[in-house]
């Protein structure tokens, strides 16, 4: 299986063309989105923000997506997938993750051996521990690098999205 995990995009155009323009290079199965989608803290351009509508909504069969804390409900009507309020629940290759933004994460900080969590809400990305965060797609912190996450065959990439290459993994136990 391969999957395209972000979060933390707010209403970044440019980067959210390169997130896109990566998950056509990737062909993934899935995309996931953790949260803080369209609301841009920079600007509050309508025609920007529909055009990440645009994006997002021509992968919207394969799109999971989690609300965050900046995720106002007027905004998600806009995408033609469902936004779950606070977490789901997904199975990969066998092993079971959380999905949550972050900001109500108590509920995870327990994981058993075949468990993790994908989180974003931090804007740093995180590759240690079973509490994985793809960084950020429009803002990110602690670190200069737009990033995106891209798992397949029991491994987990961190992408930067100015040349996609591949700046940390992560090997899950079979």
């Amino acid at each position: 299986m391969k999957v395209v995990i972000a979060s933390d995009i707010h209403g970044n155009l440019e980067y959210s063309e390169k997130l896109y323009e990566f998950c056509e290079k990737k062909d993934p199965d899935k995309i996931i989105l953790l949260g803080d989608l369209l609301n841009n803290y920079y600007a509050s351009d309508y025609f920007v923000e529909e055009e990440i509508v645009k994006l997002m909504n021509r992968w919207s069969a394969i799109t999971i997506a989690i609300k965050g804390n900046t995720d106002r409900v007027d905004d998600i009507r806009k995408l033609n997938f469902s936004v779950n309020p606070l977490y789901e629940e997904i199975e990969l290759d066998g092993i079971h993750f959380y999905l949550t933004h972050g900001h109500l994460n108590d509920k995870y900080d327990y994981l058993f051996a075949n468990e993790y969590c994908l989180m974003g809400h931090t804007h740093r990305y995180n590759l240690e521990g079973k509490h994985l965060n793809p960084g950020s797609v429009g803002i990110p912190r602690g670190h200069k690098e737009h990033t995106c996450l891209y798992y397949e065959n029991y491994e987990f990439f961190l992408i930067n999205l100015d040349d996609y290459s591949i700046i940390g993994k992560k090997s899950l136990n079979k």
